[in-house]
């Protein structure tokens, strides 16, 4: 099965600390989590117009939730944080969020 750049990339993640890198160049995203290093940059490539410098990736473990009787744990993902390199233009999406 062939993943387009939109099912790569589900959604980007906006955090104080997420927020603090894009002065770094680094921007957060949540992603598949059967993608790899290589299709995680060329969907950003792709999606913003950008070129990628680096991808660091980590699995997320789903955090212990309550409500009322009921318990359990929300699912498992994947954060990407994606450095830009030097030449590249920024993501206009998260400069208005600065």
């Amino acid at each position: 099965m062939i993943k387009t750049a939109q099912d790569i990339i589900i959604k980007p993640i906006i955090t104080e600390r997420s927020m603090e890198n894009i002065g770094f160049r680094k921007y957060t995203f949540k992603v598949n989590k059967d993608a790899n290093k290589f299709e995680i940059a060329k969907a950003v490539e792709e999606l913003f117009g950008v070129k990628v410098a680096k991808v660091n990736t980590m699995n997320v473990k789903g955090h212990y939730k309550r409500q009322g009787r009921s318990e359990g744990y929300t699912s498992d993902w994947k954060k990407a944080i994606v450095t830009l390199t030097e030449s590249s233009k920024s993501i206009e999406f998260f400069e208005g969020m600065v």
